[in-house]
C-alpha cells in the first residue's frame, strides 16, 4: 500500500508545486491530507517520517524543488508533527 500512497503523493505534490494557480489545487491539497492521515493510521509519526524523507528527495532529485513547505499540509494529524 505504501508504494502505490508513494506514487500517489509524489504526483500531487510534484502537480501542486509546477501549477499553484490550478483550479484543481485545492482538491490536490485535501488528497494530500488524507495521504497524510491514511499513513499515520497504517505507522504513526514514523511513517510521515519516512515518506516525506522520500518524497523530498525524489522531488529535489526529479524536477529541482523544494517540497519542504507542504509538510504543513500534516500538521494537526499528530501533535508529534509541526512543521
Amino acid at each position: 500500500m505504501d508504494a502505490y500512497l508513494e506514487e500517489e503523493l509524489y504526483d500531487l505534490l510534484t502537480y501542486c508545486i509546477q501549477n499553484p494557480d490550478a483550479s484543481d489545487y485545492g482538491t490536490k491539497e485535501d488528497r494530500i491530507k488524507e495521504i497524510g492521515q491514511e499513513l499515520f493510521s497504517d505507522g504513526g509519526v514514523d511513517a510521515l517520517e519516512n515518506m516525506y524523507f522520500s518524497i523530498e528527495h525524489r522531488i529535489r532529485e526529479e524536477i529541482s524543488k523544494d517540497a519542504k513547505p507542504y509538510r504543513s499540509l500534516w500538521n494537526g494529524i499528530s501533535n508529534e508533527w509541526s512543521y
